[in-house]
Parts: structure tokens; C-alpha cells; sequence
């Protein structure tokens, strides 16, 4: 190292440096559901007590993230793999597993390293085209899904025997009522007690007589049941869509911030979002074993119709076990309202730059807790509107959510080697050949599922062949672009010497500076070429999607 180089990093070492944090609600004392731990404390000794009590503490956003994804449509989803297809697709969810944990673990880093909103570092890095592309497709798809959830709850309300007109509004009110606490620790803990009600699952599954020695095969010999069709891969895509939404992502880098866990507790966060991966993988394998279950008691093997159809079959055989699954979907669906939902108003305060953290009351945040209740309101009453085309809603959810992630993920996996945004802490060679691989895989399945959601009579098996080269091609554009990307990357702008000491000295403590200061993004050809096709792909999605929408609402 130069002299020069030295100089540079005892400066950097020493100066006090700001942060790009936009609201100040999220610096402080972080206050969890389970535990609280103080700014001032920054000598915690290492023992197992101290270590047990932070990770109480820190226990929160990806856990929620992971088992609010276990909503209306993830539940339906699952239940219908298994009525249909009985145990032969639990090999999927266990391959759903890394994918989780990789993906969110970037979104964890960015979110403690940054201190600001995954939708304000796309608007700022990327430009406000890119943003408000972003963005907006996103605010549409988590709206939509919210719709969904409480479609989800007006299932459950009817197999309860409770008018739909008395819950969707109750349920209306109490998501509300949850967000405007002015509390960020009180909403955690609404958010827990939710999900301990989701164990139910345990005894639900338990009650639809499992055989695990046939679960256990499944798992690790993969295979369909009646064979390879063309419904059964559509249905497989559903499942990886379902589990792996473009919502999250958004959801868990805010919750991330807002919760104000900064760098030094990164190792906490990993631990509670694997956690979250492998609860949620947990519960969707309970879900698919109970809709198998339902299938061989009732003989209504591939005739899945909805999940609250599949209620009314377990509570034909066992009343119990309809009641425990109509709770379950009820709670998956409210769990699953409120993340979506925070999620699109977090994104709304980054955008606008407006005050956007649970640890504000209502009248030190109006926007952001008028967005979350309008959002709220208006879905509850478009499922309570006779004739509103709920079905058509479900579908479009499906598919919009298919064709947005593959678009997400590239943005997150660009934001995570931005070394201007994450510094040391930008992604290692190894995760990004993992990541990109996801991502070919996400852009491949997302095009099926968009194409087969347009053109429904069309056969999949029977362009397999396209389907598998169409793959190779989607992996091989995706490291083009990394490498590419990776020639331009700020660091090779500095000495190798330079740029090791950084990694080593600031990584415990490095934030983002402020945006203004940051040197702008300049993407290689490559990028460009690769980003221009993909907004030309979603466009294109859009356009197709939006065109049969209205051929399916004109009848």
C-alpha cells in the first residue's frame, strides 16, 4: 500500500461519516417485539446470554417476510399441489429453500448497510424512469395481491359460517388499527402472535394422516405424479412465484431499516431470515400433505376448485381439521395484507421522500399511514362488490407477480455489486454466480407462465426443447452482464491494497453516505443492452397481459 493509500484510509477510519439515512425515526434504540437493545451499547460481551438476548431482539422482519408469504394465494397454491398431485412436488419447496435465503440476505445487507428503502435506491442509482418503472408496477401487483388476501379471508369467513359483509370489514379495521399504534414495537408483536397462530399447521398435518415415508421420497427423488404435463409445470411455476414474491423484497430491506438494525447485527438478521426460509418451507409442506389428505378422504383427486372448496371437503371428513385450515388460511391472509401492504406504503415514503417509520404516530406520518389505510379500504371494498371479477383478479396477480420478479431480482443483484452503495460489503464472486443463475431461472419461468396466462391452450411440453435452450441462454445473458458490470465496478478505480484495507478495517461499522454523494452508476454496454432488453420483455408482458384481461372481463 502507497503512502497516499494510508493516508486515505486512516482518514477514512477516522472521520465521522453521515449516513444516507432519510428519516430520522430510523436511527435509535432498536425496539423489537422480544427485546430491546440501546444505541449506547456498543460493547456487548460475547456470551451466550448477551448473544441469546440480542437475537431475541434482533427476531423480527425476516421471519415475518417468510410466513407472510404463506398467504391466500401461497395457501391455495400449496393445497392444490397436493389435492392434485399428492406429495410428488415437495422436492420443489426444498429447492425453494436457498433461493429464499439468497435472496433475501441481499436485501438484508442492503437494508443495514444503506439505511434506506430498496425503492429509493433504485429511484436514486438507476434514474427516476427506472424508479417509477419499478415502482409502479409494484404499488399495482401489491395492491392486487392485497385484494386477493381478502378474498382469502371472505373464504375462511364462509366456511366459519360468518357473512363476509361482517368479516372483510372487521378484518379492514384491524389491520389498520395494528399499523397506526404509532409503535414500531407494538406492531411486531401483533405481527408474532399472528404467526404463533400459524403452529396450527402442526396439528393440522398431524391430523391428515401423513405418510412420511412417502413424504420423505418426495423430497429427495424428484418426480410428478401422473407425469410431466402441462398443467403440472404451470403449476410448479405457481409455487416458485408464490414463494418467492417481488413484494418481499421490498418488504424486508424497510422493515430492515425502520427496525434500525444497522451492520453490526447483519449476522443476527441472516439468522432470523433463514429462520423465516425454513419456516415457511415447513408450513407450505403441512399445507400440500393436508390437500393430499383432503384428495384420498374425499376422492376428489385433481379437482382442486379453491381453498375454500378444499375447507368445506376437510370439514366433510373432520370438522376439526376444516376449522384448523379455514383459521390457518384466515391468519395467512391477514399476515400476508399486512406485510404487502407496509410494504407498498414504505416504498410510498421512499419515493416521495416523505416520513415513513412504524415509530411514528399518525399525525407525525399522515401519508404514509393514509396510504396504507386507503389501500386497506379500497381492496376490502372492491371483494365486497357484487360482480367484482375476483377470479380474474387471482389470475392476474399470478402472472404479474411471475413477470415482475425476474425484473426485481436483476435490480437487487446490480444494487448488491454497486460498491458506491454497499462498499465491503457487495456481494462475493460466489453468491453472484448463485444469484444468477436464480435470476435465468426466474426470467425462464417467468416468461412461461406469462405466455401459457395469454395463450392458454398452449401445449408446453411440446417446446420443451425451446424451453431448455431458451434457459441456457437466460443463465449465459445474466454472467455476460456480471462480468460486464463487474469491468466497470468502482473498484478497480482504486489500488487493489486500497480497496482490501477498506473491507477489512470498515465492514463492521461502513454505512452508505448520503445518495448526493455517491458517483453515479455508469453501466457497461453489456448492462445497457441487458437492461433495454428486459424493460422491452416487460412492456411487451404488460401489454399482452393487459390485452387479456380485457378479453377475460368481456367475456
Amino acid at each position: 500500500m502507497t503512502i497516499l493509500d494510508r493516508d486515505i484510509v486512516d482518514a477514512t477510519l477516522e472521520a465521522p461519516t453521515p449516513t444516507a439515512v432519510l428519516d430520522s425515526a430510523h436511527v435509535g434504540d432498536i425496539e423489537g417485539a422480544l427485546g430491546r437493545i440501546s444505541i449506547s451499547d456498543s460493547d456487548r460481551p460475547r456470551t451466550f446470554k448477551v448473544r441469546l438476548a440480542t437475537m431475541l431482539a434482533i427476531i423480527g422482519p425476516g421471519l415475518i417476510v417468510m410466513v407472510g408469504d404463506n398467504d391466500a394465494g401461497g395457501i391455495a397454491t400449496y393445497v392444490q399441489a397436493g389435492q392434485n398431485y399428492g406429495y410428488s412436488m415437495l422436492w420443489v419447496l426444498l429447492l425453494l429453500i436457498p433461493v429464499l435465503i439468497v435472496n433475501q440476505e441481499m436485501v438484508v445487507r442492503l437494508g443495514a448497510v444503506t439505511g434506506v428503502g430498496h425503492a429509493r435506491l433504485i429511484n436514486e442509482r438507476f434514474g427516476r424512469g427506472w424508479g417509477w418503472f419499478s415502482v409502479g408496477d409494484l404499488f399495482l401487483l401489491n395492491f392486487l395481491t392485497l385484494v386477493t388476501e381478502f378474498i382469502g379471508i371472505s373464504l375462511a369467513a364462509d366456511y366459519m359460517g360468518i357473512p363476509r359483509y361482517v368479516v372483510v370489514p372487521f378484518a379492514a379495521m384491524a389491520l389498520i388499527a395494528i399499523m397506526v399504534t404509532g409503535s414500531f414495537r407494538r406492531w411486531e408483536r401483533a405481527m408474532l402472535v399472528f404467526i404463533v397462530i400459524t403452529l396450527l399447521q402442526i396439528p393440522m398435518v398431524l391430523m391428515s394422516h401423513p405418510d412420511w415415508g412417502r413424504a420423505a421420497k418426495s423430497f429427495v427423488i424428484p418426480g410428478i405424479s401422473g407425469g410431466v404435463t402441462s398443467d403440472a409445470v404451470l403449476l410448479i411455476i405457481a409455487i416458485v412465484g408464490t414463494t418467492v414474491a417481488p413484494w418481499q423484497l421490498f418488504f424486508q430491506q424497510s422493515n430492515v431499516v425502520d427496525k434500525r438494525i444497522t451492520p453490526r447485527f447483519i449476522g443476527y438478521e441472516r439468522a432470523d431470515t433463514t429462520l423465516g426460509a425454513f419456516v415457511v418451507v415447513i408450513g407450505a409442506v403441512a399445507l400440500m400433505m393436508t390437500g393430499d389428505w383432503a384428495a384420498r378422504s374425499t376422492g376428489s383427486r385433481g379437482h382442486f376448485v379453491d381453498a375454500g372448496v378444499l375447507a368445506h371437503l376437510l370439514g366433510q371428513h373432520n370438522p376439526v381439521l376444516g376449522s384448523f385450515f379455514a383459521i390457518v388460511l384466515l391468519d395467512g391472509s391477514i399476515i400476508g395484507a399486512a406485510a404487502v401492504t407496509l410494504a407498498t406504503s414504505y416504498a410510498f415514503g421512499d419515493v416521495f421522500g416523505l416520513k415513513h417509520s412504524l415509530h411514528r404516530g399518525f399525525t407525525e406520518a399522515k401519508p404514509f399511514y393514509l396510504s396504507y389505510t386507503v389501500m386497506v379500504v379500497i381492496a376490502a371494498v372492491i371483494v365486497l362488490t357484487p360482480g367484482a371479477p375476483l377470479g380474474l383478479i387471482t389470475t392476474g396477480v399470478q402472472a404479474l407477480a411471475g413477470l415482475l420478479l425476474p425484473s426485481a431480482t436483476v435490480f437487487l443483484l446490480l444494487l448488491c455489486n454497486d460498491r458506491e452503495v454497499l462498499g465491503p460489503w457487495v456481494n462475493q464472486r460466489w453468491l453472484n454466480v448463485v444469484a444468477g443463475v436464480i435470476v435465468g431461472v426466474l426470467l425462464l419461468l417467468s416468461g412461461v407462465l406469462m405466455t401459457t396466462t395469454v395463450f392458454p391452450d398452449l401445449d408446453i411440453m411440446s417446446i420443451a426443447d425451446d424451453l431448455a435452450v431458451g434457459l441456457v441462454i437466460c443463465v449465459a445473458v445474466t454472467f455476460g452482464v456480471l462480468k460486464w458490470n463487474g469491468r466497470m465496478s468502482p473498484k478497480r478505480l482504486v489500488s487493489e491494497d486500497l480497496s482490501r484495507a477498506l473491507a477489512t478495517a470498515d465492514r463492521a461499522t461502513w454505512r452508505m453516505p448520503p445518495l448526493a454523494l455517491l458517483e453515479p452508476v455508469q453501466w457497461s454496454v453489456g448492462t445497457r443492452l441487458g437492461m433495454l432488453a428486459l424493460r422491452g420483455y416487460l412492456i411487451i408482458g404488460a401489454i399482452l397481459l393487459a390485452v387479456k384481461g380485457v378479453q377475460l372481463g368481456s367475456g
